[in-house]
């Protein structure tokens, strides 16, 4: 853990070979870090950027380009699980992600046999399969979960998906017997840049709507108290130059929790000596910034449903891209 008292666990949201042969252990030795995510968009600039890729990619010959994606970076994430293997094995997370095929993301068992292949393929236990929080993506979340398998579910904007997510994991958890791992990946950034612009405009607080909203779906998450399941903070990165570099992290510092965070955000969250637990923040401050929102004319719920739709479009065009590439 990076805080032991909070059980909270810091991640690094980022995938490159030669980054898992140096600073990625560095991070871990130091104790900064105790897992890792990856995604399309990650593994698109490490594969088509990194010439560390090159001379696996030529060896490939003639497989097809979901093929050769999957050789590499099946072998990324193997690599990844091993380094981190005693953190997994001391029962401080060691969990790296790898998502399923973005484009099976309204294909309930695609998604459930594209996520036990690429399990049993990697073969490491310490590896999580994520999944889009979908209704298709919610079946497969119960079945995989179910089959034992830890799952990472992504892309979660609205509170009702991490309820979904919840009771997904808690049937899986119910018919497999026994714990298993899982996070609800909230995405927070995203939120105050769709939305920052007019609130300025309304003079209306900033950089909070995505921390109240996420701070709303920890509290429901919490209050359900599924075996093995937390809440993710992901999107953690700022965007903004006025905003610390750590701030999405040291806003959203809660128990039972993970951040996944850019490499340059954990450094500054790591060299920041104020590490104060932030979450839950009560249902009133919540619900009073979301009327604030209402108020500027801003319908809050059709800009989450917009940032859910526009995800899922751009894990699958970095996907394509990739693809079209290799």
């Amino acid at each position: 853990m990076y805080i032991d008292d909070l059980k909270f666990s810091l991640w690094a949201d980022f995938i490159e070979r030669d980054y898992l042969d140096n600073e990625f252990r560095e991070l871990i030795e130091k104790g900064v870090i105790n897992g890792a995510t990856s995604n399309p968009a990650i593994f698109k600039s490490a594969i088509l950027t990194s010439p560390a890729y090159k001379e696996q990619l030529a060896s490939l010959g003639d497989l097809s380009a979901k093929e050769k994606y999957e050789v590499v970076a099946i072998y990324d994430i193997q690599k990844a699980a091993d380094v981190l293997k005693p953190l997994y094995d001391r029962g401080d997370d060691g969990y790296v992600s790898i998502e399923v095929d973005p484009y099976l993301c309204d294909d309930a068992e695609a998604t459930i046999a594209e996520g036990k292949r690429l399990f049993e393929t990697i073969a490491r236990e310490n590896v999580m399969i994520k999944v889009p929080a979908t209704d298709a993506g919610y079946k497969a979340m119960e079945e995989l979960s179910g089959c034992g398998i830890p799952v990472n579910a992504t892309l979660i904007f609205k509170k009702s998906q991490a309820i979904s997510c919840a009771k997904a994991f808690e049937t899986g958890v119910k018919r497999y017997g026994k714990k298993v791992d899982t996070v609800i990946s909230i995405f927070v950034s995203r939120v105050d840049r769709a939305l920052d612009a007019k609130l300025k405009e309304c003079e209306t607080p900033v950089a909070l709507t995505g921390i109240y909203n996420t701070a709303d779906i920890y509290n429901a998450i919490e209050e359900m108290k599924v075996l093995g399941c937390r809440a993710l903070f992901a999107s953690t990165g700022v965007k903004d130059d006025s905003l610390p570099a750590h701030y999405y992290v040291e806003s959203l510092l809660a128990y039972n929790s993970v951040n996944t965070a850019p490499i340059d955000t954990i450094k500054a969250f790591d060299a920041n000596t104020k590490k104060q637990k932030a979450l839950p923040i009560s249902d009133e401050i919540i619900k009073a910034h979301i009327e604030k929102v209402g108020g500027c004319g801003i319908d809050f719920e059709a800009v989450l449903d917009k940032q859910i739709a526009d995800g899922l479009d751009a894990f699958k065009d970095a996907f394509k891209e990739i693809l079209e590439t290799l």
